[in-house]
């Protein structure tokens, strides 16, 4: 029983990376022709929509999120969530209505294909280059001004000990909406550490749940605000984790 499911798991594992690969090369010509201008990236977001649906279902995975608020199509947002999994990309791309720009570091612009657009689509930050880590809010002011939102995993890492429920957070996210005056989404992802670790031997198919909790505000706040308000998203994220009815 054991060896089948070693098995199941190492084929299960190539699939995804083949599913993600194969979805590019189909949607190459259309992936490039929407990167040739920024005022384009809206039409690159929809179809990363799509590969993302594509891969969460190719792989048997249902979503199945719950909005405790409404995005509003003319408002820029500070999206935020923890992060356990691959499957944190896709999923954020099916949870999310309006476009945003991923922030994320510049390693992933190594794998093949992938790589090819996320460093051309996403904000690539360097966390050992205080420079790079300063590029990001230019980056950012610029896709924000074009009317896009901006998505970071604020845990910066997945966390190495399997034990600890949620990281604590790095500040960029938070400096970023404050000083951008841009409501604050905080969304729970329950089961993407179950269904998809970084562990190479391990997940299977199922329901992926998710929470967008309320937006919180940031106009009126200053820098001065930064620590309460990442506090506040913490404190919200963990709680949900930490309850006995979402224990991952």
């Amino acid at each position: 029983m054991k060896l089948v499911k070693i098995i199941f798991w190492i084929l299960w594992r190539v699939w995804f990376y083949l599913l993600i690969a194969l979805l590019i090369i189909v949607l190459f010509p259309l992936l490039v022709l929407s990167i040739l201008k920024e005022s384009w990236y809206p039409f690159f977001f929809k179809l990363a929509q799509f590969w993302a649906k594509c891969i969460l279902w190719g792989m048997g995975f249902y979503t199945k999120i719950q909005y405790e608020a409404s995005f509003s199509k003319k408002q820029s947002y500070m999206l935020v969530a923890n992060h356990t999994s691959m499957t944190d990309i896709m999923l954020m791309l099916v949870i999310a209505k309006n476009p945003f720009v991923f922030v994320g570091k510049k390693e992933l612009a190594k794998i093949p294909l992938f790589g090819f657009f996320y460093k051309r689509t996403c904000i690539l930050v360097d966390r050992d280059s205080p420079k790079s880590r300063m590029a990001v809010y230019q980056r950012a002011q610029n896709r924000l001004n074009q009317g896009l939102s901006i998505c970071i995993f604020p845990e910066g890492l997945v966390p190495e000990d399997e034990s600890v429920v949620l990281a604590d957070f790095k500040d960029g996210a938070f400096r970023l909406a404050i000083e951008h005056q841009i409501p604050i989404v905080p969304m729970t992802f329950y089961d993407n550490k179950k269904r998809f670790s970084y562990t190479f031997l391990s997940g299977s198919p199922g329901i992926m749940r998710a929470k967008v909790h309320p937006f919180i505000p940031t106009l009126g706040l200053t820098l001065e605000d930064k620590k309460n308000i990442k506090d506040q998203v913490w404190n919200i994220l963990f709680q949900e984790l930490s309850s006995s009815n979402h224990k991952l």
